[in-house]
């Protein structure tokens, strides 16, 4: 019998997924899941190892503008594909529908806010510096952001979700290396 993927999906998806959690904990700590991604076939092997570790069939998801990969993830996980206004996880692996995805995504209520969506996106390009601020962030931090990056936080922000509603971001460059941002974390121009 041939195998597809090599993806191990116990230790591949542990270490993925100790990265996010340490991601999310550290904002702007970069992490890689290019050792995993490699172990997979596919259009965006880098989403597609993330949605492995996050998605199960409890979870709803949404590809915009990507219906390959929408059938890969759906095929390996078993999420259920829904509209991007009901999704739990939102995969934007074109930067140009970011700003869809922000617009659409739902960012849970005041009694339930882990109902909120988290949005992976497609990263990369030049880098400025800006500065995070907020929980898991000592004091100011300066990073350097892609115009992308900076370009999604502002429109998640510009959102104004009362906390503890909101939206988390994910992003993930070509190479495989991500960084998260989460619901409360801020960024100001350098």
């Amino acid at each position: 019998m041939k195998q597809l993927h090599t993806f191990d999906e116990v230790f591949d998806s542990q270490k993925i997924f100790r990265a996010v959690l340490d991601a999310m904990a550290n904002p702007g700590r970069r992490h890689s899941v290019a050792p995993a991604a490699e172990k997979l076939y596919g259009c965006n092997p880098g989403m597609l190892a993330l949605a492995m570790t996050l998605l199960d069939n409890s979870v709803r998801f949404c590809c915009l503008g990507d219906s390959a990969l929408e059938e890969q993830i759906h095929l390996l996980t078993h999420s259920a594909v829904v509209d991007a206004a009901q999704a739990d996880f939102l995969f934007a692996a074109d930067a140009a529908r970011i700003p869809e995805a922000i617009a659409a995504a739902k960012c849970g209520t005041l009694e339930n806010p882990h109902l909120s969506a988290t949005v992976i996106a497609a990263d990369g390009g030049e880098e400025k510096p800006a500065v995070l601020s907020g929980p898991g962030v000592k004091g100011r931090m300066e990073i350097p952001l892609s115009r992308t990056a900076s370009e999604a936080i502002r429109l998640r922000d510009g959102r104004h979700d009362e906390y503890p509603e909101g939206i988390d971001l994910l992003f993930l460059a070509p190479d495989g290396t991500f960084f998260c941002i989460p619901r409360m974390v801020k960024r100001e121009e350098a």
